[in-house]
């Protein structure tokens, strides 16, 4: 599992994707996230700007990332 690391107490999800390198843009990220493609904590997440704290577990297209 891929782990991205946050200096704040949250980074948004459209942003955790883009860092993670997952999509190149965040319009690649809203599109994406609007099309159910992304789960947050297993769950099917569809706001951009969901919060992830340290902790929290996200996946695209088969890959999981944990924020630390």
């Amino acid at each position: 599992m891929k782990q991205i690391q946050i200096h704040d107490d949250f980074i948004k999800l459209g942003q955790a994707l883009k860092l993670a390198g997952l999509v190149e843009s965040g319009v690649d990220a809203k599109f994406v996230i609007q099309d159910g493609l992304v789960k947050v904590n297993g769950e099917k997440e569809y706001q951009r700007g969901k919060k992830l704290h340290p902790g929290d577990i996200f996946s695209f297209e088969g890959q999981d990332v944990q924020i630390s």
